[in-house]
């Protein structure tokens, strides 16, 4: 005859083994498809602080956004470098702008020349 122990023992033994499974079978890596890929476009930021954009230089996908945003304390634009194709309002502190990029650029700032970037399109 089982004692009322015996029955305790078991149900937690049961419980452990299950309990056991189940972090077993959560380790492993979903292989489910999300419908995303790699190369769904990507945003990326380059912060305007002290004078400089950072990053300067940065590698993006054909088809990326770049996004800029303005921490300094003076108004910025961002103008690509060569023939001035493009170019931002200037934008305040707490402000961005943003930009799809298809090519390699170069870009400045129109208000303090000083300032310069790269945007290089990677594989």
């Amino acid at each position: 005859m089982k004692t009322h122990k015996q029955s305790i023992s078991k149900y937690i033994f049961a419980l452990a083994i299950l309990i056991c499974v189940l972090v077993l079978l959560m380790s492993f890596k979903s292989t489910t498809n999300t419908g995303y890929s790699n190369d769904e476009p990507v945003t990326h930021t380059v912060t305007i602080f002290k004078m400089k954009f950072s990053p300067a230089n940065l590698t993006v996908k054909k088809g990326d956004k770049v996004v800029w945003i303005n921490k300094d304390f003076f108004p910025h634009d961002v103008t690509e470098e060569s023939a001035e194709k493009w170019t931002s309002k200037p934008f305040n502190q707490g402000e961005k702008w943003s930009k799809v990029i298809n090519e390699d650029i170069k870009y400045f700032c129109k208000l303090h020349k000083v300032m310069k970037g790269t945007i290089t399109i990677g594989k």
